[in-house]
Parts: structure tokens; sequence; C-alpha cells
């Protein structure tokens, strides 16, 4: 079974394979932004100016490479979609990152001399 492919580009000083590669790379930007619109639930942009789109955009950026070098580092096996899912779920718990990546399903620890303040109603 052949299958041909016929591009409609503007260039024609372009070689197929150079049109090829840069359709690729294409690709893997917009695989990128998949990954940063179903991870970061970012569907909108909040504001409208250049600069509110630069932050929101570098904020995205900074926040998945913080996540990829979170599931980097982990020997667990995280999906990245799971270890967000996850993170936000233990957001507010104080527990040691390195520790809880390693071994999410254990109970967070005690924490030492925090008692539980007991209220009279009299």
């Amino acid at each position: 079974m052949k299958v041909h492919f016929r591009l409609r580009q503007n260039n024609l000083a372009f070689g197929a394979t150079t049109i090829a590669a840069i359709y690729k790379d294409r690709w893997q930007i917009e695989v990128f932004f998949k990954t940063i619109k179903q991870n970061l639930k970012i569907k909108t942009f909040v504001g409208t100016s250049r600069n509110a789109l630069m932050i929101q955009i570098w904020t995205a950026l900074i926040a998945i490479l913080v996540l990829k070098y979170l599931k980097f580092r982990s020997t667990f096996g995280w999906s990245l979609s799971n270890m967000v899912a996850m993170l936000r779920y233990n957001l507010f718990a104080y527990r040691d990152l390195w520790k809880w990546i390693e071994s999410p399903y254990e109970a967070p620890p005690m924490i030492g001399g925090a008692e539980q303040i007991a209220l009279s109603f009299s």
C-alpha cells in the first residue's frame, strides 16, 4: 500500500525533506501546548495585553519545566498527568517533596509539637 502526501507551500527553494522537518518540529510545538493545556488547565488567557500574555506563557513554561524535572528525578514511574493530579491533592499537606515523589501513597508524617487545642463550651 503506497501513500502519497502532497504538501503545498510558498517557498519553492525548500526541498521535500526540509519541509517535512519543519512540519515535524511544528508538531512538537503542538504537542507541547497540548501538554500545557491538559496538565495546567489553561484554556484561555487571563489578560489581553502583550505583557499579560507573556507572563502567563512564561509561568506555564516554568511550571511544566519543574513538573518534568520532578518526573525525571522520581523513580516511582509517574505519568505527567497523574503526578500533576496528586500534587494538586497534596498541595496543602506538609510533606517533604523528595520523599513524597518516591512514595506518594504513604501517610504524611505527624508534625511534632502540633497539639490540637481543646475548646471548652461552658
